[in-house]
């Protein structure tokens, strides 16, 4: 009997070393928890994952590009008409004014002295002659604007060729 108590004994001190030395590498788990489980603030992803990513993104965006540059460049064009519209009405405006100022006075004066020079018996031809005088006045801002406005779609057509 003694000699089973001797070895229970050796099995009771080999017991208790073999948990104190479980003991010691388990007691520092908690710590390698964590150590092992550590959080990544930048996550890196293979390049070929990021060329997926924005050749998927690319094919997404262009067709809403493409669309909006449409709608700019249509837009610019609608805006260069309007430019050289304007531009031929101011050129045919000082055009007009221009003559206006030059062959307003000659025709001033030449009614003047053909109303003085007839006295009442003429004012029927006087009427008649104004009438005429404003018809041809009308029919010359006509041809001006006429030609303004072909040369306008000259440009244009220049423009539209180059």
């Amino acid at each position: 009997l003694s000699s089973s108590v001797a070895s229970l004994r050796s099995s009771l001190s080999l017991l208790d070393s073999s948990i104190t030395i479980l003991d010691s590498g388990i007691s520092d788990f908690p710590r390698l928890k964590k150590v092992l489980t550590s959080t990544r603030h930048f996550e890196l992803t293979p390049s070929t994952t990021l060329q997926a990513a924005q050749f998927s993104l690319a094919a997404e965006l262009q067709p809403a590009i493409e669309m909006l540059l449409q709608r700019c460049e249509a837009h610019v064009a609608k805006l260069e008409r309007r430019q050289g519209a304007l531009i031929a009405r101011s050129e045919l405006l000082e055009g007009r004014l221009s003559n206006d100022e030059t062959q307003g006075l000659r025709k001033k004066r030449s009614l003047d002295r053909l109303v003085k020079g007839k006295g009442t018996g003429g004012d029927e031809k006087t009427l008649r002659l104004k009438a005429l005088r404003q018809k041809k006045e009308r029919l010359g801002y006509a041809v001006e604007r006429l030609g303004l406005q072909s040369r306008q779609r000259q440009r244009q057509l220049r423009m539209s060729v180059a």
